[in-house]
């Protein structure tokens, strides 16, 4: 009775067939773990970002690509060495440790600028390596087919970790401090390495069970293997291959644009608000506001989307809305509309679209290449790539405020680079279905 309420509801929500839902929930807890623990130090992030000085963020942009560069080697060595069940715990634990070691030393040291500047610089590598990692683990997991269905509903595990996390940064902050959040957000990562060995158990069920003819190429064994190749094989694979060079291109234009916005927020509301806690409460409150829209999408339109509109047109859909609002956000002042309003609800659909229907869509690209590019390739792209165009808009924003540039006219500058992420995203989705079909990465 229980299995058969269990399948009820969720086949309301997802097309999941019987052998695959274990794997399936346990994505889905291992997800809300996942985003539960970063958006819980979110919050403190972007507070002690403006105490350290808005005008040394784009200097710690820089200092992100330099320590990812340095962190991707290491990655390759680990996937080169290790089994995958040695190596996606070690990751987690690895963190774990920091987020302890950052826990003593605001205890001891307060909220010190250089240890304020230290923190949100790692915690711009921290987001991005753990959820690479995750869905480099979940593209191995499911096939092509599969992750069309199932990664927008996995996603959703992420969007409730990430509705929660902000609610219990804004409610016990004042009660705990910021230090004590710290040890929570650790407490969500060990949950999240427990989910891994369920999510490798339920792979291996999902293998036993599947029906014969959806059996994949890969068995548990050969996925559980080392990848080998040496420590800068991501890096050599993107360069060989014009797919991941066009995601590596939608990921640098998301992440321009991504950082320009940010810019703008958050020197639009260090003006509004006078103090850390209102702040702090103003992200936690935008961070809701996202994961809110976010989740909703994710359970009742991404499936929807992918299956109807193919993954090159559901890819297509945020850059389209993107271009519509950078020119609201350009011509605001013109038409009266207070900045804060316009920054604020392009964020939210920007930042709601990107989780709830590109990222589930993006990562399903991936489903169709080799391992070695799943884990290695992907993990440069999603850390690299991505603060690396962090960095460079970043810079760009310095130099454009040196130069007297304002909101209006940074918005109006931002309108290709959403273009050109339009036309990447539709040439993207057709290589996918050519490598589908073809069986071909």
């Amino acid at each position: 009775m229980t299995s058969t309420v269990q399948g009820d509801w969720l086949s309301r929500l997802v097309q999941v067939q019987p052998h695959e839902r274990p794997a399936l929930l346990w994505a889905f807890v291992y997800f809300f773990c996942l985003l539960c623990s970063y958006y819980i130090i979110r919050p403190i992030r972007d507070t002690l970002g403006i105490s350290a000085g808005i005008e040394n963020l784009q200097v710690l942009y820089l200092m992100t690509i330099a320590a990812m560069l340095l962190l991707v080697p290491l990655f390759g060595w680990l996937t080169s060495r290790w089994p995958r069940r040695l190596f996606l715990p070690f990751v987690y634990l690895f963190f774990i440790s920091n987020l302890l070691l950052f826990y003593v030393a605001f205890e001891t040291l307060g909220d010190h600028r250089l240890l304020a500047q230290g923190f949100y610089l790692w915690v711009n590598v921290f987001n991005l390596f753990v959820v690479s990692v995750f869905w480099s683990y979940m593209t191995d997991v499911f096939d092509d087919e599969q992750a069309k269905r199932l990664f927008g509903f996995i996603a959703a595990g992420g969007s409730a970790g990430a509705i929660a996390g902000p609610l219990i940064t804004s409610s016990l902050i004042e009660v705990l401090g910021q230090q004590q959040l710290f040890l929570v957000s650790a407490g969500f990562l060990g949950v999240a390495i427990a989910c891994i060995s369920k999510v490798r158990a339920a792979d291996q069920a999902m293998e036993t069970d599947r029906p014969a003819f959806e059996s994949g190429s890969n068995s548990v064994a050969d996925k559980e293997a080392t990848l080998g190749g040496g420590v800068w094989a991501g890096i050599a694979l993107v360069l060989r291959s014009p797919y991941l060079l066009g995601i590596a291109v939608l990921m640098l234009c998301y992440s321009v644009i991504s950082t320009f916005l940010y810019f703008q927020q958050v020197g639009i509301i260090a003006a509004s608000f006078s103090d850390d806690a209102s702040r702090t409460v103003m992200f936690a409150r935008v961070d809701l506001a996202v994961n809110v829209l976010t989740i909703f999408c994710q359970l009742f339109l991404t499936g929807r989307l992918i299956k109807t509109l193919g993954l090159g047109m559901t890819l297509a859909i945020i850059p389209v809305v993107l271009v519509f609002g950078l020119l609201m956000l350009g011509f605001a002042t013109s038409l009266g509309i207070p900045l804060l309003a316009v920054i604020i609800g392009l964020q939210i659909v920007r930042r709601a679209g990107y989780y709830a229907i590109i990222n589930p869509a993006r990562e399903a690209l991936y489903v169709v290449l080799s391992r070695e590019e799943k884990y290695k390739a992907k993990n440069f792209i999603d850390t690299s790539v991505y603060r690396g165009g962090d960095a460079l808009a970043a810079g760009l924003s310095g130099l454009l405020r040196s130069a007297g540039i304002g909101v209006a006219q940074v918005a109006l500058l931002t309108v290709p680079i959403a273009a050109l992420w339009l036309a990447v995203s539709l040439w993207l989705g057709k290589r996918h279905d050519q490598a589908a079909q073809s069986g071909l990465s």
